[in-house]
């Protein structure tokens, strides 16, 4: 696994460490945690620009989602649940780390982990967890050799694409580019299934990450699903929504026919607000630092763990999930790097109505990388026949973690926010030396549209939130000049 870079001295006192450890394990008869019966396995699947009213449970009125709604009606609804970042590739890179991802330079869509980065991917397969992932990447490159590919970021099994993907699809499969037919979420399911099935048939537990291409533009439905919205504006969208549902729905059956649905978690959400105003739960939409831009509706279903439904109005985000499965798992954190999600597991299990923490959000002034996975896929699978490595290896984000740039701790252009609930604080900053040139404040449970800006009326409570604010992001800027991986 991929660890904090150290001095000398503390390399060879940690392989003496492992060579006194493997010793011992020669000798003594052990038994992987991972092998513990109660180990739950995992089941992470996200959509791609799902709003947080783009469910049936949620109240939309056209839209068919019968398993995500009977996912929200027999295990742990989220209510207030929050994407850590207003578009796709930063907030995958904070479930795989439990970290803002501006602490690693993912800025914006197209931006990559850093290969320094420890992620959940490898503390499972460390612990003895086959693992899996399926669908959108956009984390880096999906080619062989890259630092930043599924592989090289803890997962044994991949079938993934550079960035969304559609129906028909080129995805590679562990580093080689394959040619594939169907609804892009289903196939994704497909690979995802085939991996449960083998895992339950070695007798392992398993992480299965599957992150779905729908709803992202442009829209283009199986006829299956089309088939509800005929004659309606927004069809195509509404059908990929629909797809993906019976894609959550497959992956669900198989869970049971397997007959490890009782201890699976299987968690869903999505990587950021949604298209559409109407249903994105609050002002603004994909893009935006405003409820609307990062609340994602999200749920949890693991009968052998939470045996009654409920519903969460405790603010929660996707960089929760890392630090909850760990404590889930009761695995050691060693050389963690600072985390911003918590735990959740006082709220899974009932017992805490409360976040021990608020949450920061910073979207910078740093743009997206475009990384269009069909053309780039078609061109790697038409090279790889003509038997040449790459098309382009530019493509495998070689300089991952190259650190060359410092940034100042007391600068943080573009839009932040801090919640700690119910209260929401946002500093924005148009100007190229990070200076504030609007601050609100909104109050979420009598303004959750954050139509009224009460900043004048309440001086006090804004230097205090401001003051933490800035401390965070002065945490995050650190992060991001490379202190986490120093001595």
């Amino acid at each position: 696994m991929k660890r904090i870079w150290l001095s000398g001295s503390h390399v060879t006192l940690r392989i003496v460490v492992c060579l006194v450890t493997c010793l011992t394990l020669l000798v003594l008869p052990t038994r992987s945690a991972a092998q513990s019966p109660d180990r739950p396995n995992i089941v992470l699947c996200m959509a791609d620009d799902q709003g947080w009213g783009d469910t049936g449970y949620n109240g939309h009125p056209l839209l068919q989602t019968p398993n995500l709604d009977d996912m929200a009606a027999s295990g742990l609804r989220f209510d207030r649940f929050y994407a850590a970042a207003p578009v796709c590739s930063p907030t995958r890179g904070s479930v795989m780390t439990g970290r803002n991802p501006n602490r690693f330079g993912c800025f914006s869509w197209g931006r990559s982990l850093r290969p320094q980065e420890i992620t959940i991917a490898e503390r499972l397969q460390e612990a003895g967890y086959r693992t899996g992932h399926f669908g959108k990447w956009h984390l880096g490159s999906v080619l062989k050799g890259s630092p930043v590919n599924p592989g090289n970021s803890g997962f044994d099994e991949w079938l993934s694409a550079f960035n969304f993907y559609d129906n028909d699809p080129v995805l590679s499969r562990k580093g080689r580019a394959v040619e594939l037919s169907g609804e892009s979420s289903l196939l994704a399911a497909d690979a995802a299934i085939e991996f449960i099935q083998d895992s339950v048939a070695e007798s392992r537990p398993f992480l299965a990450v599957v992150w779905f291409g729908s709803p992202h533009s442009p829209h283009r439905a199986a006829p299956e699903d089309l088939k509800f919205y005929q004659g309606k504006k927004d069809a195509h969208w509404m059908g990929e929504i629909t797809g993906l549902d019976r894609a959550v729905g497959r992956l669900r059956d198989a869970l049971k026919e397997a007959g490890v649905s009782d201890n699976t978690l299987f968690w869903y959400t999505s990587d950021n607000g949604g298209l559409k105003t109407a249903s994105s739960g609050g002002r603004g939409k994909k893009g935006a630092i405003y409820e609307g831009g990062l609340r994602v509706p999200a749920m949890i279903e693991w009968p052998a763990r939470i045996t009654s439904p409920r519903v969460s109005q405790i603010p929660a985000n996707t960089t929760d999930i890392y630090p909850t499965i760990m404590e889930l798992l009761d695995l050691p954190m060693t050389n963690q790097p600072v985390l911003d999600g918590v735990s959740l597991t006082p709220v899974i299990d009932d017992v805490s109505d409360v976040r021990s923490r608020p949450m920061g959000f910073w979207k910078s002034n740093e743009g997206g990388i475009s990384t269009p996975s069909d053309r780039w896929m078609r061109e790697e699978l038409e090279a790889q026949e003509d038997g040449r490595d790459y098309a382009d290896r530019s493509r495998l984000v070689a300089d991952a973690g190259k650190i060359d740039k410092e940034y100042p701790r007391d600068q943080h252009p573009g839009h932040s926010a801090w919640l700690d609930w119910p209260w929401k604080l946002h500093l924005i900053s148009s100007q190229k030396d990070g200076n504030t040139d609007q601050i609100e404040l909104y109050h979420l449970m009598q303004d959750p549209g954050e139509t009224k800006n009460i900043a004048k009326e309440h001086p006090e409570k804004v230097q205090k939130m401001r003051q933490e604010l800035e401390q965070w992001l002065a945490s995050v800027t650190d992060s991001l000049n490379g202190k986490d991986y120093q001595e």
